[in-house]
């Protein structure tokens, strides 16, 4: 086995990517990319499963006494347009989190694609086949019943809501480093299940509400439902997902065999265990005891995780700095790479006055602040003993990868303007008239006074007439 194979072997173990052939042609390089074929089979997963799920929803359910006709197109269309301003909201918030080491496009939709499509289709499915076996019944939909949305969707939804991120940590856990990482994955997952679970929620709203009239203002009814559900109890979701997420990277950057195991473990049941609360008190709370559980219990649970992410936030900028620090001590950074690096500001700025310089500035900016990030947390993961020693060539790449950019891109922003266009028009300059040779002729040094007469004119050199060769 050779030397190559031997290193590539090593570096797929600890699942370092291989840098990327750029010599060849894009179109070559877009179809020769897995990630293109992933995203293109999933897309097409996520389709049948949204497809499923419509002609689950409008088909018509026999019951005992009849048919319960199946909700039409036209409360699923404003079901859609009710539930979208919650998703992007999320979805900004938790993208907005994942700033230092963000993820690449394609995971964002992958993760916010399972939530709306597969994670929906599955626990659909198995609620309504656990309600069956558990002889619930209600007006032909069998998932309504108390057991089964309090010991058996808790436990199937979130479940079915994390496998993508296991499935994340499994193929790219290179990628995913940080605790913000794993907030905004879990958020997405979430966020995609809550929006397509709200269009099932409020078309079942708009359908009931339009064909009962002890229902009282149709419209009044849906509204306060879309309140209840995309406002005040939005964060429900999300909430409980993220402690499935947290779990994960706790068990991905830490070198313990065991902390591997339990930690995704104690993350997923505390994320049921919070869902299962949530459906209680939803069902059985009433009255007074529902607004002393939502404002003594749920909403100082969403200040702490709030509270949590933002430091965070600050606990990542001292990491990178301490990181990047150590490179500039062995002399392979500069000095202010660390500080540049680590400060969201000061990184904000230098992509805003690389912007103002055009694309490729744009550009170089962009993956230099990339390039040292990811060589921050690559000598974060060799300090904690989750990367072993084949780390070190890809650290050896990275430094020249930010050597190569370091020209043309804006490494450090201090003292840097934006190179803004002038939109007002400069006002002419007034040249004084031209000035002629001095007294000292063409080689002079100084000019002439007002009113001196050009060089070579008949006034300055007459000729005279009689000139000519000496005689004789």
């Amino acid at each position: 086995m050779s030397t190559d194979t031997i290193a590539r072997h090593r570096r797929w173990l600890n699942g370092i990517p291989s840098q990327p052939e750029m010599s060849a042609p894009l179109p070559k390089r877009i179809l020769t990319n897995p990630w293109t074929w992933i995203g293109l089979v999933f897309s097409a997963v996520y389709t049948a499963c949204l497809w499923a799920q419509y002609a689950m929803m409008t088909a018509d359910i026999p019951v005992r006494d009849g048919v319960v006709p199946g909700i039409n197109h036209s409360a699923i269309r404003d079901a859609f347009w009710y539930a979208m301003p919650t998703l992007i909201f999320w979805i900004v918030l938790f993208v907005i989190a994942d700033r230092f080491r963000p993820q690449r496009l394609l995971l964002w939709y992958l993760t916010l694609g399972w939530g709306a499509a597969v994670a929906t289709f599955v626990s659909l499915h198995i609620n309504t086949w656990a309600a069956k076996q558990l002889s619930i019944g209600g007006d032909g939909d069998p998932t309504t019943g108390a057991r089964a949305a309090i010991y058996i969707a808790p436990f199937v939804e979130e479940a079915a809501k994390a496998t993508v991120l296991f499935w994340i940590a499994i193929l790219v856990r290179y990628q995913v480093v940080t605790k913000l990482n794993g907030i905004a994955l879990a958020g997405l997952s979430a966020a995609g299940f809550a929006f397509t679970e709200n269009i099932m929620y409020y078309a079942r709203a708009i359908m009931y509400s339009s064909v009962q009239i002890n229902t009282g203002d149709a419209e009044s009814a849906v509204h306060e439902i879309v309140w209840l559900r995309g406002f005040w109890t939005a964060f429900g979701h999300p909430l409980f997902t993220m402690m499935t997420g947290l779990g994960l990277l706790v068990a991905l950057r830490t070198h313990s065999k065991v902390i591997r195991v339990l930690a995704p473990l104690i993350g997923y049941l505390l994320a049921a265990l919070l869902h299962m609360m949530f459906n209680s008190q939803a069902t059985f709370a009433q009255g007074t005891m529902r607004y002393v559980i939502y404002f003594a219990v749920a909403l100082p649970l969403v200040a702490s995780a709030t509270i949590y992410a933002v430091r965070q936030l600050f606990a990542e900028s001292r990491k990178i700095r301490a990181r990047l620090t150590d490179y500039v001590r062995m002399g392979w950074l500069q000095p202010a790479d660390p500080e540049t690096t680590s400060r969201v500001r000061r990184r904000s700025w230098a992509l805003m006055v690389a912007a103002t310089r055009g694309w490729t500035v744009l550009r170089a900016t962009l993956s230099l602040q990339r390039t040292l990030t990811e060589l921050a947390y690559l000598r974060d993961a060799e300090v904690k003993g989750v990367i072993d020693a084949s780390g070190q060539a890809r650290a050896t790449e990275l430094l020249y990868q930010a050597r190569s950019l370091r020209g043309l891109a804006i490494d450090d922003p201090r003292g840097q303007r934006l190179s803004l266009p002038t939109l007002r028009k400069q006002p002419a300059v007034d040249y004084p008239p031209p000035n002629y040779p001095g007294p000292a002729g063409l080689g002079g040094n100084w000019p002439a006074g007002p009113g001196s007469a050009p060089l070579g004119s008949q006034q300055y050199s007459r000729v005279d007439p009689t000139w000519g060769p000496p005689p004789g």
